[in-house]
């Protein structure tokens, strides 16, 4: 496995169109499986929102990665005196939740997205800059399906608003600019250099993440909670609940709402010392807390840096949060 993820993070080029979809379908097979009481089903059919983590097992939190292939490296290098990462997740001796956002490298490429957004003006006659992005973007997410089909039951990636390859709006979703206009930008050089098919797979396969995590003293979520959210709005994939688990901004959720999202979540004796963990927004320190306190802000695009919890512990935040080594 670690060979395989050294493979990708090398990779010069954009991955061939038919192995990645044959890694898509398998991913979403694997999604499919996961039921209750890991993962109640929705209405219909398939795995709702809500994902239950492992009891009693170690919890690795990764914030938004955004195309950082190197982040993943760093993080299977980890050792313990217990073992290694693969040795750890092979026995369930520790599992990994990642928040989401998986596409569109953030600060230090805001240089490429303009150059790639004239390319996408002359539709992509060249696209050298925009390989380049799609190279990582799809490589990141290309490690994050290898870990999940290796260790499903203890490797997890919640749904961000940058899960949206399609650029749509509705369910939830939203179309998505910064530097410039990237997703609308993904979307066309996917349709162009990937296929229609492709894309309608790997839309699927956003859509098959799940949106919340409950934890033994805390839940997690792209976002800032908007508002409570009930299990069944969660499980169904409720478009209000989509959109408030995956882009509500700062000052933006309801008061009280993370609150009320602890103490019905969780059993009556860990909520009133438990934390609600998100990415989203971007901060420049270790940790930044809202909502009085109960939620805490991990997107540290300088850094890489997780949350490393263990059972049956209080969290603590100045210890519990630690930085990989690595280049960034």
């Amino acid at each position: 496995m670690k060979e395989q993820i050294t493979q990708i993070l090398q990779r010069k080029g954009v991955p061939d169109p038919f192995d990645y979809l044959v890694k898509v379908e398998k991913t979403i097979e694997v999604l499919k499986r996961e039921e209750a009481p890991v993962r109640p089903r929705r209405t219909g059919d398939g795995p709702g929102g809500i994902v239950h983590l492992l009891e009693g097992v170690p919890t690795i939190i990764v914030p938004d990665l955004h195309a950082r292939m190197n982040f993943i490296d760093s993080l299977i290098t980890l050792e313990s005196d217990e073992g290694n990462f693969f040795d750890l997740m092979a026995q369930k001796k520790l599992q990994v939740l990642c928040v989401g956002d998986g596409f569109h490298r953030e600060l230090d490429a805001k240089e490429r997205w303009q150059n790639a957004f004239r390319e996408y003006e002359k539709n992509y006659r060249k696209h050298h800059s925009m390989d380049e992005e799609m190279r990582e973007s799809l490589g990141l997410m290309e490690m994050i399906m290898e870990l999940k089909c290796a260790f499903p039951e203890n490797f997890h990636f919640l749904k961000g608003n940058h899960e949206n390859i399609g650029n749509e709006e509705g369910g939830g979703n939203h179309p998505f600019r910064k530097f410039a206009f990237e997703g609308d930008m993904v979307r066309r050089w996917v349709l162009q250099f990937m296929g229609e098919e492709f894309l309608d797979k790997y839309s699927l396969f956003e859509k098959s993440l799940p949106l919340l995590a409950i934890g033994e003293n805390f839940l997690v979520s792209h976002a800032e909670p908007l508002r409570f959210f009930s299990p069944e709005e969660i499980t169904d994939y409720e478009g209000l609940a989509v959109h408030g688990l995956t882009w509500t901004a700062n000052g933006e959720a309801e008061e009280g709402g993370v609150r009320q999202m602890l103490d019905h979540y969780l059993p009556e004796d860990k909520a009133d010392e438990a934390l609600y963990f998100g990415g989203h927004r971007i901060i420049t320190e270790k940790y930044r807390l809202r909502a009085d306190g109960d939620f805490v802000q991990i997107h540290n695009p300088w850094k890489f840096q997780v949350v490393s919890l263990k059972p049956g512990l209080p969290i603590d935040l100045e210890m519990d949060i630690i930085e990989l080594p690595g280049n960034k």
